[in-house]
């Protein structure tokens, strides 16, 4: 058994259940896609699965929930709005919220923390210091993700995210990246062990994403249905989309496409303003957050599926989950050219320029006329997504993962 820590017998005198408990800050569980699949992962595996991550706005809203075996506890959480002191005060809150909980659900085997932030690790300590083991699950690379969304160069907060990023680093005992390009990060900027960074890609719910029979109506009397799946921040690219779409009209003289922008964030009004700017609203539709049936009738009836996401120093090493859920509904993708993206989506999508929107545009105009080419890039996708990204190859990695940390010893430590 780890450390000093005694763990509760399971039913029928059996051997003690191995304990997890799995920390998020940006989204609720199992809201949180990836997150939910670790779980059950996990789970399946023979765990005691603990969830500490913050409350829902219109689901997951309980402050506690026992789902399909997953205990899941949940604190009340206010999203930042404006500049970096806004997510101070959002991180602030999480943290002392995070440590409060992690404490009510004692011991565990192994403590597993999802950025953003890199700060959870300072909730873990207490339980690496009672014997647990500490897996950090990169979900973003933090310091490029400040520099990305707010254009402000490497400042004082620039020096102080790479600070915690390198002391959530050196804290843990095995590092799970989302790609190749994050690996390579954790071990040439993290000082990690190669065999101690182990690739666990995120990938689409293949149940949840079952195509249905394509609904005309959806297009709004146009021929051609345009679609958008994701959140909508700054660094998202949804205003290159917008800008794309009004040269698809006034450039390239396509009207005959209605499109639909499917998700929220925080700059989802913003964007919205951008759409009635550039004179689009009879043809473009936000819908915000919508139940999984509605999105697969949109992403069902769509020809052409966007990933406008700029490059930037966070998106060209990022894997996007849009293109991966694109691709498991078997539809064509137009995306801006960004190393990960070329991983990920391969010939099921064509590739613009870094952030040329006219030859977005034109890329677009490509594929609605061409509906063999749409055809065989769909066919494409969903090989790749039941083949080399299925979520089958990181169930293997996230439990060898696992394997490997509980067998760590004098590790570093914060």
């Amino acid at each position: 058994m780890l450390g000093d820590t005694t763990f509760p017998d399971t039913p029928g005198g059996d051997r003690p259940r191995r304990r997890a408990l799995i920390l998020v800050e940006n989204l609720s569980v199992p809201f949180d896609r990836r997150v939910w699949q670790e779980c059950t992962t996990l789970r399946d595996a023979g765990w005691d699965v603990h969830v500490i991550c913050p409350r829902g706005t219109k689901r997951d809203t309980e402050p506690e929930a026992v789902i399909d075996g997953v205990r899941i506890h949940r604190y009340p959480l206010r999203a930042a709005t404006g500049g970096p002191a806004g997510y101070l005060q959002e991180y602030g809150s999480a943290l002392w919220h995070t440590a409060r909980l992690v404490r009510k659900v004692g011991p565990v085997h192994v403590v597993h923390a999802c950025n953003p932030p890199d700060l959870l690790f300072l909730a873990a300590r207490w339980l690496k210091r009672r014997g647990a083991r500490f897996v950090f699950d990169q979900h973003d690379l933090v310091p490029e993700l400040y520099l990305s969304r707010f254009g402000r160069g490497k400042d004082l907060l620039y020096r102080a995210v790479c600070a915690l990023e390198r002391r959530t680093y050196r804290a843990a005992d095995v590092v799970l990246a989302t790609n190749e390009s994050y690996r390579d990060v954790a071990i040439r900027r993290g000082g990690q062990r190669p065999e101690d960074v182990f690739v666990v890609r995120s990938a689409p719910a293949v149940e949840r994403f079952q195509p249905v029979p394509p609904e005309p109506e959806l297009k709004h009397g146009k021929p051609h249905l345009l679609c958008y799946l994701g959140v909508m921040g700054p660094q998202d690219g949804v205003d290159y989309a917008l800008r794309a779409l009004a040269k698809l009209r006034d450039e390239e003289g396509r009207t005959d496409w209605h499109a639909v922008f499917v998700g929220s964030g925080d700059a989802f009004d913003a964007m919205v303003a951008l759409s009635r700017e550039l004179g689009l609203d009879d043809q473009v539709e936000f819908t915000g957050r919508i139940p999984d049936a509605d999105l697969v009738r949109y992403l069902s009836t769509a020809d052409v599926c966007l990933s406008p996401d700029p490059h930037n120093p966070l998106n060209d090493v990022s894997t996007m989950n849009k293109v991966l859920e694109y691709m498991a509904m078997g539809r064509p993708i137009v995306s801006f050219d960004l190393r990960e993206a070329r991983v990920s989506a391969g010939d099921a999508a064509l590739y613009a320029p870094a952030n040329d929107e006219a030859a977005f545009a034109k890329l677009i105009t490509l594929l609605l006329d061409d509906p063999q080419k749409r055809a065989r890039m769909g066919e494409i996708g969903q090989e790749r997504i039941t083949g080399e990204l299925s979520w089958s190859n990181s169930q293997a990695s996230l439990l060898a993962a696992y394997a490997v940390a509980c067998r760590a010893r004098g590790r570093r430590h914060p």
